[in-house]
Parts: structure tokens; sequence; C-alpha cells
């Protein structure tokens, strides 16, 4: 409940607050009539709590709002900039500070490659109409008197997606480069970019559960749980969320262990012929091979990630079942929209959503008791941080004694997977498997985690060796996995 919930931020904070009202209207079924009154719940007046006015903030939870409720349905992204919580950062990326010396060397315009800055009464000055960015000025200054204000959102995205209107300032996404990672949304100072919802969708599907028995609502929840409902235990998170009205949960993790085992004979099947494999289990990841790389789209490892697999697991053995994935990614969300993997999972909650789910139900997870959660490995588990994909197709490997030259590269953040398909691009790759994960850390640090800490993988390593089953395949050994298709249609 709100009396020990943590939030890193006031972003955060006002995030969860206009999700958890949501939640309560969509519960109540009252959602239609009393939307507009949820500015005034989280903006009371008289005065405003961060913004200039009481009247800007009413505006902005207003389209917060709009977007936990869905957002924008014409628009495939999943994530949009909120106009008028945009704070229009200085757009101007370089410019020279008071530090400035006016020396002799003037190696700063030597530096630049466009004759951008010029020296007036002993300063240098920069004209933006020339500038680049290339950042060479402020390499070259002895003085560092050269500032770089590059905008969060922009620094924080890897991928180039993030542009300015050059008329308002306002921060825009490039559809066609963005790969949903999310980084934007985490480093947004104002919470101007936020990630649509369906948890009103969520809502109405376990409603309608509730009376009708031919449907069953499953909660696939993935492992970077472990390191998030900090105050209560794994199986009191079970049982939350059971009280929400989910017909079982399931890990993710035992989705994790069939791609595991079916990513390792894939490999081994296909290295000769491909000569480089990359992960499939990071949507951003992919997508980011698929619009920067093309030419190695062919690479991409055939099997559907943890997610997808779980669904058609799900529905293998329950016909009844509509199942919702939980987890700290949003990229998901557009993962299960991807024309050949509709209808493997119905929708995507994230821990934030859920959260806000809980306390607007009023479950004190303190209060549930124990709950049950073992479906998965220890290998299966640590899919949820970096490296974690590699130490179970290794172990596969090995346990499968398949004979085969694995050589590993784990590439940790975007920034390390660029330059490992940089490297592969030319066939100068030292290894012939990628792990891609978009996010620093791996999943355990996605953009809709409750918290991104330095601790959160210790948690998640902890949850592993928790696990009853100690490998692959004696995690799969009960269940008819055989009969499920883990290849992308």
């Amino acid at each position: 409940m709100d009396k020990v919930r943590k939030f890193e931020s006031d972003v955060q904070l006002i995030k969860y607050e206009v999700l958890k009202e949501v939640a309560k209207l969509a519960m109540d079924g009252t959602l239609d009539e009393e939307k507009d009154t949820i500015p005034f719940i989280i903006d009371p007046g008289p005065g405003p709590r961060i913004r200039c006015c009481i009247y800007k903030e009413r505006e902005i939870t207003k389209e917060r709002v709009k977007l936990a409720m869905g957002g924008n349905t014409k628009r495939k992204n999943i994530i949009e900039v909120i106009e008028v919580a945009c704070d229009e950062c200085p757009v101007d990326r370089f410019f020279v500070t008071e530090a400035c010396r006016g020396c002799l060397a003037h190696r700063c315009s030597e530096a630049c490659p466009r004759g951008a800055i010029t020296h007036i009464g002993g300063r240098a000055y920069i004209d933006q109409s020339k500038c680049i960015e290339c950042g060479r000025c402020k390499e070259a200054c002895p003085y560092n008197a050269i500032a770089d204000i590059m905008r969060p959102c922009r620094r924080a995205c890897n991928a180039g997606a993030i542009t300015f209107n050059n008329e308002t300032k306002k921060a825009m996404i490039d559809d066609e480069k963005c790969i949903q990672c999310g980084a934007c949304i985490t480093q947004c100072p104002f919470g101007a970019i936020m990630d649509k919802s369906y948890i009103v969708d969520i809502i109405e599907l376990l409603k309608e559960a509730k009376t009708n028995d031919d449907l069953h609502v499953y909660a696939v929840v993935a492992p970077a749980i472990a390191s998030q409902f900090t105050y209560a235990n794994i199986e009191q998170v079970v049982c939350g969320i059971k009280k929400l009205g989910f017909y079982d949960v399931v890990e993710a993790a035992l989705g994790a262990d069939m791609v595991g085992l079916h990513e390792a004979k894939e490999f081994a099947e296909t290295i000769d012929d491909k000569g480089l494999v990359t992960t499939s289990c990071c949507p951003a990841f992919v997508a980011y091979i698929k619009k920067n790389y093309p030419e190695l789209e062919g690479k991409i490892s055939n099997t559907v990630s943890p997610m997808i697999a779980m669904g058609r697991f799900i529905k293998h053995i329950d016909p009844k079942a509509k199942v919702i994935f939980i987890g700290p990614c949003v990229a998901k969300k557009r993962e299960m929209m991807e024309p050949d993997l509709i209808g493997d999972i119905e929708y995507v909650m994230t821990f934030e959503e859920l959260a806000a789910m809980l306390d607007a139900a009023e479950i004190d997870l303190e209060n549930c008791n124990d709950g049950y959660l073992n479906n998965a490995s220890y290998f299966g588990r640590i899919f949820a941080r970096s490296g974690g994909v590699t130490e179970a197709v290794k172990h596969v490997v090995e346990d499968e004694e398949i004979e085969v030259d694995f050589r590993p590269v784990v590439c940790n953040g975007i920034k390390d997977c660029d330059k490992a398909l940089k490297m592969a691009k030319v066939n100068r790759l030292d290894g012939n498997f990628i792990e891609g994960m978009a996010c620093v850390g791996g999943c355990v640090a996605g953009p809709a985690s409750l918290h991104h800490g330095s601790k959160d993988k210790n948690e998640v390593d902890k949850y592993g060796k928790l696990a009853l089953e100690e490998d692959v395949k004696s995690s799969l050994r009960i269940f008819e996995v055989q009969h499920i298709d883990l290849d992308r249609k």
C-alpha cells in the first residue's frame, strides 16, 4: 500500500498516482464518467506541486490519464511525448562557458571541422547554425570551457530516435528509428515521455472472467520481479496477483528454460550456415538490428522470446486461456503486436502498473498468504540479467554434450550491442553468438521497474538459486514442451 511503496522520483510517483486512480475507477466501472476528476485528485491545488501553476499540472495529468487509458490507438509506437509536459530543454548542445580564457592556441576553432567557432573580444563563440555537434571543440579545449548540454532524453536514446520540433522546441520521437527500449522514459526529468498502458483492458478482461467459466486469465511473471517488491516475498506477490482475479500465476522463467534449450539446439544446427547467431529474447535489441543492421537480420535467432513461449505453452494446455505478461519491459508491449506473434499474448502489464493495480484494489501484500511459484530452473530465472541467456545456452550445450564451437559475446546495453554488431558487419567479431540486452544490466533494469538498483542483479541470482530444479532438463521434464512451436511463424 502507499505507506510502504517507495519511489525513485516524483516523476515515478505521479505516474503511479495516475495509474492507480485510473485502475480504481476502471474496477468500479465509473472510468468513462469520472476520468475528468482525476486531475483534480492528483493536483488538488490551490498551488502547484512542481510546475509553474496548478492549471498546467492538471493539463499534464489529463494527458497522462489518456496514456494510462491506452493513448493514441492510431499510432503504433508504444511510447509518446506529452508535449505540454516537455520543458523545452535547450536544443543547442555545445556552448562556451565563462571559463573560456581567450587563449592564443585557439584549439577549439582549429578542431572544428565546420568553422563554427570564432573569437571575439578574447572569447570563443559557437555559431549554432554551423555546429554539427561533433564535440571536437569540447575535447580540444584545455580549460574544459565548452559545456555539453545534450537533452537527457536524447542522451539516453542510443537508437537516435529523439528529435526536436524547430518551432516549439518540444521533443519528438521518430517512430522509424525508435526501438521501444524506454530509456527516454526513465531519463526525462519532467516525465514528459510515457508508455501507453493496457491496464484498463486487463481490468475489463479480469471482470469478464469472474462471470465466464470459459475464460481463464493467466499471469506470466518475469523473473525480474524478484527484485521489485522488497517488502514482501515472491510467494506473497503471487498471492496478491491471484487476488486481482487471475486464474493462475506462472513463471516466464519456465519459458526461458524452453528458449534456452531450443536456442542452443538451433545454434548448433545453423551456425555453420549462418556463421553468427544473435539472441531474440530482447525485442528492443531485435528491433535495433532490423532498423540499423538489416544485413544481419538473417543472423537473428528464430526462437521466440520466453514471453511468447509461455503464451503458446499455456494456450496449448488450456484452450480457455488468455495470457497477460507482467514485467519491467516497455518493448514487450510492441512485441505482442508483431504480425507473426499476434494472439500469443493478450496484453502486457508492467511492474509499475501491477503496483498501481494492487493498491487500487487495496491488496496488502504483507498480509497475503503465501502463494506458489516454482516452475523454472536457476538458468531460466537468470535470463532477467545481463549474461543470463548466455549462461543458459552454454549450460544446455554442455549438459546435452552438443559438439559445437560456442563463442559468446555478451552485450550489456545498446551501446555494447552496437559495437558488437559493427564488428559482425565487417566479419571482425571475436565470437559467433551475440547476447543482446537493450537495458544496461538486462531486464532487471527495464524502464518500467519500480526501482533500478545495483543490488537488483544479486536479487535475481538469489531468486535463481531458490529454484527447486537445478538445470533446464529437470525443469522441463514434466511438461509436454516438445509439442510447443518455439519458432517465429
